[in-house]
């Protein structure tokens, strides 16, 4: 079997005070986890120049000059520091060396990213750069033209993505999330599927199945897909109660309709913030494993 390899922010040191939730324990942690089973590179910073083609001049000249105000970095959840902004460009690298790796081998993997809520012009939710939409723009920017399917399952609907690709006919995005989950305020994707609070594993994967039937019947060409492991039980800010069979079971839907359909996926790691550290980590690593087996 092939041995694949995955980009990882675990050499990006993120200055947070500690009681914090933000869950950075889960990017070294799951690196950890996985490296006897694929090879963990440390993903590269992005350019400067490869941000431009997504998001705003204005914004990325913001970040680069003054950084975020405090109204700015309240809302994104973040104190602002030269350290969140290092990761999030290592975190966006690795998004788009990962999408070049699915061109080329089949499966593409970054140990972070999937950070669905940033918009063209402004940071959200601890989302600063939307990976996504800058590796779709990069691809293209190098003549790559094909349909790209979106296939994001953290539990906050994908709000900034949803924007990027609004009016965007080679690209479909598909947001299952828990409805009364952050964002207050939902973008319009192709298709949003809101459950409600608490639902478990049987509901939720009758209602994927349903999506993903809509969601493949575009014909993609590529997938991403956003695993947030945020949809299982105990999680802070999930609202959805999946068990670790249950986002399994989830994994391997994707998986089987990525391979009946013989197009390229590119993993990207997505929320996870359960009360028990463990579960997070466990729930990431067991995801990246199913994905090893589809490969």
């Amino acid at each position: 079997m092939r041995r694949f390899q995955a980009y990882s922010t675990a050499h990006c040191e993120l200055q947070l005070p500690d009681y914090h939730p933000f869950p950075k324990y889960k990017y070294r942690a799951v690196a950890e986890a996985l490296q006897g089973e694929l090879e963990v590179r440390a993903a590269p910073a992005i350019a400067w120049e490869a941000l431009t083609l997504a998001h705003t001049p204005e914004y990325l000249h913001k970040l680069q000059n003054e950084g975020l105000n405090r109204q700015e970095a309240h809302k994104v959840g973040l104190p602002w520091t030269q350290s969140l902004l290092t990761r999030a460009l290592h975190a966006a690298g690795g998004t788009l060396a990962a999408t070049h790796e699915a061109l080329h081998n089949g499966l593409g993997m970054n140990l972070a990213g999937g950070t669905h809520h940033a918009y063209p012009d402004r940071a959200e939710g601890y989302c600063i750069f939307n990976d996504v939409a800058v590796a779709i723009a990069n691809l293209r920017a190098e003549g790559w033209r094909g349909r790209v399917l979106i296939v994001d399952l953290d539990a906050h609907q994908g709000n900034g993505t949803a924007v990027f690709f609004r009016a965007d006919p080679l690209v479909f995005t598909l947001s299952l999330h828990a409805e009364r989950n952050y964002p207050l305020k939902k973008e319009q994707s192709d298709l949003d599927v809101g459950l409600e609070d608490q639902t478990g594993d049987a509901e939720y994967l009758r209602a994927l199945e349903a999506a993903l039937d809509t969601a493949f019947a575009f014909r993609p060409e590529l997938v991403f897909y956003n695993a947030g492991v945020d949809v299982l039980a105990g999680d802070r800010f999930g609202r959805l109660a999946l068990s670790l069979e249950g986002l399994a079971a989830r994994d391997q839907q994707v998986f089987a309709r990525v391979q009946t359909a013989q197009v390229p996926l590119v993993l990207v790691m997505g929320g996870g913030y359960n009360r028990d550290p463990n579960l997070t980590v466990s729930g990431h690593a067991q995801t990246y494993r199913l994905a090893l087996q589809m490969g």
